[in-house]
């Protein structure tokens, strides 16, 4: 069972570092030109977030929630900086990227960032999640890619939080997956378009 968390909207006003600002805006201009080169194929599910909201809802989280541990995933990492940021908050962080050319970009973000974080290819579902899937043409579903956590050697239930970006209409999906892998206790970020984050805890 997921029970919804209510962050206040107050958290747009929490304070984000200079040195956070520069990350940010540094990764939205290399994520323009990435997305730019029509030299190379468009991915089209990559889509940048808020990242400053993100940050200001993680930093209230980190300061405001009990937490089950220290560990956090982010599902379908991308360019990594939601990574990047948690690990700026103290998190042992690690994200899950399916796509090659991203999680190469992430793996730069993190060296400009000196971010000492865990990226890894591979699928953030974990193995027998896609039955959960109501509709079989969900973006997240159908991936080739092999089980990123078994590169990790860990299980969802091993983090104690975890962010995603759900494409539209996987919301549910992704709840769904959460509710039955995650860890009792565990926190579910969701970043569901501007202004827009939803928070839970897994109660059941």
């Amino acid at each position: 069972m997921l029970t919804p968390i209510e962050i206040p909207s107050s958290v747009d006003a929490w304070p984000v570092p200079t040195e956070v600002e520069t990350l940010i805006h540094d990764s939205l201009e290399r994520i323009e030109r990435f997305q730019d080169n029509w030299e190379r194929t468009r991915i089209e599910q990559f889509v940048a977030a808020d990242y400053r909201h993100v940050y200001q809802a993680l930093a209230w989280i980190n300061q405001t929630q009990l937490r089950i541990g220290d560990a956090f995933l982010e599902w379908g990492c991308g360019f990594a900086v939601v990574t990047c940021l948690a690990r700026r908050l103290g998190f042992s962080a690690v994200g899950i990227e399916a796509e090659d050319e991203l999680i190469i970009e992430g793996r730069i973000t993190a060296e400009i960032d000196h971010s000492a974080v865990t990226l890894v290819s591979g699928n953030f579902l974990p193995p027998g999640a896609e039955d959960l899937a109501d509709d079989p043409t969900l973006p997240s579903v159908g991936h080739t890619a092999s089980c990123g956590y078994a590169s990790l050697d860990a299980d969802l239930r091993d983090f104690a939080i975890v962010y995603g970006y759900p494409w539209p209409g996987e919301d549910s999906f992704h709840a769904a997956v959460f509710d039955r892998y995650a860890a009792r206790g565990g926190m579910l970020l969701m970043f569901r378009g501007p202004n827009d984050l939803r928070l839970f805890r897994r109660t059941g």
